[in-house]
């Protein structure tokens, strides 16, 4: 499938994607920086570029438009990618504005074409095995989740961006095990959370808290937790994995470490076993260090090509990444206020139900 890439920041990741594919076609790529455009160029030996946004939905022959472009400019650039025909390929956080939600549901539907949200997290290889041993009932019923994001950001200091009021770690980082939560407990109903500006985040000139931690209530009761600290040091990869998801069954238990890479689980036997694939590392990480992660972007993106082709639902959808918006706003609330939070009233402030977000 032929597709365009709209922001060549994190959207170095889905050239190298694209390129090395062999279910997709890179066809041009598009940023307004003039400079990063020659420099991507340069990088990758492809030099179909463009600063025009036009020229890529005026392009007949792309099929798929990947979005990587800021947080506040994803509705419209989506919006624009359905009007021309062409499926949308949108990096987390999908939209930061859902008064704009029920257009975008709308186009979707009038347009059929497709919408995926590309929340890379659940295609690194723990992730993947993780869902594939939950689904094959190795650890029982569910019982509860707990997911993290611990990571020595102070770097991102250094980005101008980053300073600015807009810029939250709350949408910016942990919206990654926010999202594993969805994943096993799709129907969030109550949030609570505390927030709080370390003292490293506020002499570096961060705006909003940088350390925080929720509990989550399920409408069927069940509980779940998620917790992200952003600006200082973190355990030794032998000790700990910046982001986790952990999973407790009625049966047994599994642990997934996502840039390491690493699986652990106790099956319903009683069996314990850990799982690496460090034969996978060139696979994920192709650039300097672990900044970028292309491997999980080919991933995605070649799941979402399948979907297309083969004709079933790529998840997460544009519904379910509204609801993560709503979840994520509900967050966001119970930061300010130090209360509950149900995301129900985040829905119906902006006219959306729980029955137009159900897949």
């Amino acid at each position: 499938m032929r597709i365009g890439i709209l922001g060549l920041g994190e959207g170095r990741s889905t050239m190298s994607a694209a390129l090395k594919s062999e279910k997709l076609e890179l066809k041009m790529v598009c940023d307004r920086n003039i400079e990063l455009c020659k420099h991507r160029a340069e990088e990758f030996n492809f030099h179909s570029y463009t600063t025009n946004y036009d020229d890529l939905l005026n392009d007949a022959e792309i099929e798929i438009i990947a979005i990587y472009t800021p947080d506040h400019l994803h509705a419209e650039h989506v919006k624009q990618a359905l009007l021309h025909g062409k499926h949308v390929v949108c990096t987390k956080p999908f939209i930061d504005d859902l008064s704009k939600a029920a257009e975008l549901l709308e186009l979707v539907e009038q347009s059929g074409k497709k919408v995926f949200v590309g929340q890379s997290s659940r295609f690194f290889e723990p992730m993947k095995k993780q869902r594939k041993d939950y689904e094959a009932g190795l650890i029982g019923d569910l019982i509860t989740v707990e997911a993290y994001y611990h990571a020595d950001h102070r770097w991102f200091l250094e980005k101008p961006w980053s300073l600015q009021q807009a810029f939250k770690w709350l949408y910016g980082g942990l919206s990654h095990p926010v999202d594993f939560i969805r994943w096993y407990l799709p129907d969030i109903e109550e949030v609570m959370g505390y927030g709080m500006l370390s003292s490293n985040g506020a002499k570096g000139g961060l705006k909003n808290p940088d350390t925080m931690h929720f509990i989550f209530k399920a409408k069927d009761g069940r509980i779940a937790r998620v917790s992200g600290c952003y600006t200082g040091p973190v355990q030794p990869v032998t000790r700990d994995s910046e982001m986790s998801c952990i999973l407790r069954g009625t049966e047994g238990c599994s642990q997934g470490d996502y840039m390491d890479l690493r699986y652990a689980i106790t099956d319903n036997t009683g069996e314990e076993r850990i799982i690496t694939w460090e034969h996978k590392l060139k696979h994920y990480f192709r650039f300097e260090g672990k900044s970028h992660h292309a491997g999980e972007y080919q991933n995605y993106l070649e799941y979402f090509a399948d979907s297309i082709t083969e004709g079933y639902t790529a998840y997460p959808d544009i519904k379910e990444g509204i609801g993560t918006i709503a979840l994520l706003q509900a967050m966001d609330r119970s930061l300010q206020s130090g209360k509950p939070v149900k995301v129900d009233d985040i829905l119906t402030e902006f006219n959306l139900t729980v029955n137009e977000l159900s897949a």
